[in-house]
Formats: C-alpha cells, structure tokens, sequence
C-alpha cells in the first residue's frame, strides 16, 4: 500500500490545504463539547470506572478525557471513545451511515500523550489524516460485507494508522498494524442495536481501543497483514485520490444529539411549530413517511437515554412539545412528560420504498400533523438540509454541551493550534486533576 503509507508518514500540516485544517478545528470543538456532555451519562461513568480499574497503566499512561485518570493509552482510547458516543450529537459520514470522529479523538490524544508528543499543528493534521483514512475503510466496509456493521470497525483502521504515524513505524509495520486492527475492529451489528437500545452503541470506543493496541502490536513486531478493505482489488479507487479528495469536508454535524436518522421529521416538526405558531396540545395525532432504518428506530417510551437517542417518535415529539431537543431532553425526567408521551404515543410511522431506496446518499421524512380543530397541515419535508454537510456557525457546534468548557471556546475562538501545546488540561478537565 504505498500510496497509503507515503499520504500517512509523510503529510505534515502545511501540506494540508486551509479549508482541511479549518474543518479538522471545528470537528476537534465539536467532539470535545459533545465529550464534555456525554461524560455526565451513566455510560461514560462506568466506562471510565472500568477502565481505571482493568486497564492500569504500564510504562506508558494517558489520562481519560473528562475524567483525569491515569490508564493505558488503549484503555484511555476506549473510556474516551465511549464516553463521546453516549451523547450522539457527534459528526457523521452519509456513506459510512456512522462515524469516525468520536473514536479516532481520544485514540490520536492517548497516543499522543502516551508518546509525549505536544505539536499542536501536528496533531490537528493527524486528525484530518484520520478522518481521511477512517472515512474511506468505512465506505469500503460496507462494499465489501454484506452485514451492516458499527463504526467502531473502521474507527479500528483509522486509529491504528494514527498509532503507526505517530510511533514512526516502518512500512511493514504500519501495514502490520492496519491489519491487526482490521481483524480486531468490532465488525458489530449496528441494526441490532437500533432495534434494540443499550449502551453498546455504535463500537466507537471499542474500534478505538483495538486501534491503539494494533499499533503498539505492531511495533512490537506482532504480524496482521494485509488489511483486505485497504489493499484490496475492489477498493483500490477508494484510496487512489488521497491527498487530493478531503473526505473531511463531507462529514456531517448534528444540530440535535439524537440518531442521524430521526432528525429530518425532528426539523420538519420544529418548521412547522415555528412557521405557524402552532402549539403541541392543538395536535390530535402525527403521521411520519420515513425511510426503512428510521422506522426501525421504534422506541416510544424510553427509560434510557440510549432508547431516547435511538428514537424516531420520541425525539419529534420533544420538538413539537418543547420546540428543541436538547441532551436535558433526551434523559432523566423528560421522560415522564405526559405530553411528550401523549405526542410519542400518536405517531403514525410508515416507510416510504422510494426514501428507503434513497438512503444512505439522502436521509428524507415528511411530517403530517392533524390538529384538534380539523385542520390537517400537509406534508413537510424539511426545506433546508436537517444536518449542514460542510459549514456549521460555532454555536450550532457548541449546542450539545450545555455550560461546559467548549462553550468558552465557541465565544472566543479555539485556543492557538499554531503553536507548541504542552498541556493536556482538556483531557483532566472534568475533575480538574493533571497527568
């Protein structure tokens, strides 16, 4: 794989253009203030107690974002991992129907730490390099298997890259690690935990996990190769434009920390409250024409934030009733809102052949409400895009954090990426500890 091996080991940030580094500080805002959020659910709480407790640091360490322990760096990958995956307001990729982002972060910063690395500029172009590569084993994923399979198995890939860029491995090493981390990455089912919500969720923090290890396998001399969804015939176009083709810039941001799926009938609610001044207790009942994986998203009536994020019916009628879905929205005693259950109950969900033949490249939903009075409002599919594919105002990135530490940084701008960084205040942050 040399074209893949010279893209890895030999781009610095000053080959990359602006717009790729300008994008790679934005998804950078937008993962650590969904972190920030996801570290109060219950989730990251017992991820990073588990990992504190089982994955104990060696001769090399890396604190926990949010949290200020000290572990392994793959444990650190893993408790990172999830914790930014258990609030799923995190970017996306329509091809890859998943992520990268959410597991490459702490993967890049516990390898970092661990290896005393504090370039800023060099680590803002890892992270576009990791988007670059995680991207394309995802698309690549999905040609190549039939089953449909979490993002933490591309995630794997992409962090193990990262892993063999930052330990300096050779060629045969840094194909050696891929491979590992293709064969070790959770290929999990992603529709099974769809229909079928708990605090799985989409094998980021795993992916991440079995990437940081791969690499340091690797450069121990373990053997893997080759990585099929890399050096394979069938997906050889994939990997051809690197450095020419920025993947980055068609990742997806969340405007509401729920499954990507349920946001379109989530923004045609909020348009039509808005447009008309509608309120939710004028609506007698909802109807939803979908495509076939948000109508699989079935939760109604959760009693978990993870069955709430992996709704259709919930989170559309938090917008009707609440006019938002915010992450109070979307745990604890929202719940129990009578009129968000009453709205949740109603719903009429369909799918629509021709959406679901649309889906992954559009994500499309119309939206019927018939009002108490008789009057019916048509069909209101979005007018604009639920989810901005390339540009997003600082604010839209900060929504999911609540007051937390990345909302400072929305106000002023991102801290210096230009200069040495000798700190790693963000991953102590939460407890306010220090490595």
């Amino acid at each position: 794989m040399p074209e893949l091996h010279d893209f890895l080991h030999d781009t610095s940030a000053a080959d990359l253009p602006d717009e790729a580094l300008a994008l790679g500080r934005r998804w950078l805002l937008d993962l650590l203030g969904v972190a920030a959020g996801g570290s109060r659910t219950s989730l990251s709480r017992i991820i990073r107690n588990h990992a504190a407790e089982h994955f104990a640091a060696g001769s090399k360490g890396a604190i926990m974002l949010m949290d200020g322990r000290r572990v392994s760096p793959a444990g650190a990958a893993l408790a990172g991992g999830m914790t930014i995956d258990s609030l799923d307001g995190h970017d996306g990729h329509k091809l890859t129907k998943g992520h990268v982002g959410c597991g490459l972060l702490p993967a890049l910063l516990a390898i970092s730490q661990a290896e005393g690395l504090t370039d800023d500029r060099e680590f803002l172009a890892s992270l576009v390099l990791g988007y670059e590569i995680g991207t394309r084993a995802g698309i690549a994923l999905h040609r190549t298997a039939s089953d449909y399979h979490t993002s933490g198995a591309w995630i794997a890939v992409a962090a193990a890259a990262l892993a063999a860029r930052l330990l300096g491995l050779d060629r045969v090493r840094t194909r050696h690690a891929i491979g590992i981390a293709e064969y070790h990455g959770p290929r999990s089912q992603m529709m099974r935990c769809i229909d079928h919500p708990t605090m799985l969720k989409d094998g980021s923090g795993w992916g991440a996990m079995a990437g940081v290890s791969a690499g340091y396998l690797a450069a121990d001399g373990f053997t893997g190769a080759p990585a099929i969804t890399v050096e394979g015939e069938d997906t050889a176009d994939l990997w051809s434009d690197l450095g020419q083709r920025w993947r980055i810039a068609e990742q997806y941001f969340k405007p509401w920390p729920i499954c990507r799926w349920a946001q379109p009938p989530v923004q045609a609610a909020l348009n039509l409250r808005a447009e008309h001044g509608l309120t939710s207790e004028q609506v007698e009942r909802v109807e939803i024409v979908t495509f076939h994986q948000s109508r699989r998203l079935a939760t109604r009536d959760p009693v978990t934030t993870e069955e709430a994020q992996y709704s259709t019916a919930y989170p559309t009628a938090v917008a009707l009733a609440r006019g938002r879905v915010d992450p109070v929205d979307i745990a604890g005693d929202s719940f129990a809102d009578p009129e968000i259950r009453r709205l949740a109950a109603l719903m009429t969900i369909t799918e629509s052949e021709d959406y679901s033949t649309a889906f992954p490249h559009r994500r499309i939903a119309d939206l019927r409400l018939f009002m108490r009075d008789g009057r019916v409002w048509p069909r209101a599919r979005p007018r604009r895009p639920a989810i901005p594919r390339r540009r997003c105002r600082w604010p839209c990135c900060a929504r999911n954090t609540g007051p937390m530490l990345c909302l400072s940084w929305a106000r002023r701008g991102l801290p210096n990426l230009n200069r040495p960084w000798t700190g790693w205040g963000m991953a102590a942050e939460r407890h306010g500890s220090s490595a």
